[in-house]
């Protein structure tokens, strides 16, 4: 397994070889970790929300629909170019191109209400991790919500997701960010957490 972050031009060959490497659009596995991580949202109205690693833009589109704005974002240029398209209908969608965690938007994102990072955390080492941890902390007013998505499943990656999703936690108790709801599907875990400063 390697240790380091994986690079935006593996991520490019894979959208390049197959515009939906994971099968996002008709995995039942897709469907139903989505309507999971939907249900997770907070209940009232989200006015922004930032989604790091849209890939192709299935979650993007699912979540414009609860969303007043959404910023996607993502790394790999060809993953963007097939968001872009598959989100073009829609006016309150914005697309950045920015590799984490130092590509990290802390401008754009300033203010939002939910951060979404889905199957984006194992393909980044530890320390990649807790730089993006810092990163987003810096931006996120109390009043908003990180949900992780992570597979937990067998993977050639620099982390398993299950010490992907607990690094990122436990690097965020410094800042009194903790879980506040927890769910593990048969091959997936969520994870939802909020500042317990108010």
């Amino acid at each position: 397994m390697s240790k380091k972050t994986w690079s935006p031009d593996i991520f490019d060959s894979l959208f390049q070889e197959n515009p939906d490497p994971w099968d996002f659009e008709k995995s039942p596995y897709e469907q139903e970790k989505l309507a999971r991580l939907l249900s997770c949202l907070p209940q009232e109205p989200i006015n922004f929300a930032v989604e790091l690693g849209c890939a192709v833009g299935v979650g993007t589109k699912a979540l414009a629909a609860r969303c007043t704005h959404v910023l996607a974002v993502d790394g790999s240029s060809t993953a963007l170019a097939l968001a872009r398209d598959r989100c073009s209908h829609l006016k309150n969608v914005s697309f950045l191109e920015a590799f984490l965690p130092e590509g990290y938007p802390k401008s754009a994102v300033l203010g939002c209400d939910v951060i979404v990072i889905s199957e984006v955390l194992y393909f980044m080492a530890q320390n990649d991790i807790k730089k993006l941890v810092d990163y987003i902390m810096e931006t996120l007013p109390p009043s908003a919500s990180v949900v992780l998505v992570n597979w937990t499943g067998e993977t050639d990656t620099p982390c398993t997701g299950d010490d992907a999703a607990d690094c990122f936690i436990q690097a965020c108790h410094p800042y009194q960010w903790l879980p506040v709801h927890a769910e593990r599907g048969e091959t997936y875990r969520l994870d939802c957490l909020r500042s317990v400063v108010t």
